[in-house]
């Protein structure tokens, strides 16, 4: 792990853990356990006191001269005050009408997510493809193709990402495009309400999916677990 290169350069490292158990079995030189929901690594949005105190205890670690070191987050955190995970489309049943066009709504939403461009000064987590949003029809185009089980791919895919990490990556762009534009129209919405209503309300969810569901039939574990992060 590049922790451990990095330990034997001579450069200390540190980290902070989500799940315990797993670093229990990585045994990495340090890592800071926070009982904070994925991805809330440093506690709660918007809390620059917890998330600073996050920081110096994981910063703190690298005074320990070896490791493996694991510590726990002080005893006074409060995770049940944490916002709770999203759940998951598995968890989400479709509204009886979604719209049936991915690309027309999707050129729709950007609209909305040139709005949140304007407003958090260009902070995206957009760009996985580095395809910009103007051609996202394509995107879906290719997405659509993809799940009716068409040999379809797009010249934007580096000849060095395989085929269904290219898909996720579409696939990761899109909820961007569309999160974040549903933060646009509704500031205050939190990760439960834009998933649900992507997974219900949405032509773009009902795409991925299919993208899933093409993904899972295959016995390529590739393809299974790039299926696992679109759509679980």
């Amino acid at each position: 792990m590049l922790a451990r290169a990095l330990e034997l350069a001579g450069i200390s490292t540190t980290s902070i853990s989500l799940v315990r158990e797993h670093t229990e079995k990585v045994k990495p030189p340090r890592a800071l356990y926070v009982p904070f929901p994925f991805g809330h690594a440093l506690g709660r949005p918007d809390d620059p006191e917890l998330q600073h105190r996050v920081l110096r205890a994981a910063l703190d670690l690298l005074l320990e001269p070896a490791g493996p070191v694991l510590h726990d987050f002080p005893e006074d955190a409060e995770p049940g005050a944490q916002p709770p995970a999203p759940p998951q489309a598995s968890g989400i049943t479709p509204a009886e009408q979604v719209p049936d066009d991915a690309a027309m709504e999707t050129t729709q939403m950007r609209r909305y997510h040139e709005r949140w461009l304007e407003k958090s000064g260009g902070r995206t987590l957009l760009g996985l493809t580095g395809i910009p949003a103007t051609r996202f029809r394509g995107v879906v185009r290719f997405l659509e193709g993809f799940a009716d089980g068409q040999d379809v791919d797009m010249a934007e895919r580096p000849p060095e990402v395989p085929l269904p990490n290219f898909v996720r990556y579409c696939a990761d762009d899109l909820k961007a495009l569309y999160f974040e534009g549903h933060l646009a129209m509704k500031p205050a919405a939190g990760g439960e309400e834009i998933a649900r209503w992507f997974w219900s309300e949405t032509a773009a969810g009902r795409l991925l999916r299919r993208v899933r569901d093409r993904l899972d039939t295959s016995d390529d574990p590739r393809w299974k677990a790039a299926a696992f992060g679109i759509a679980r």
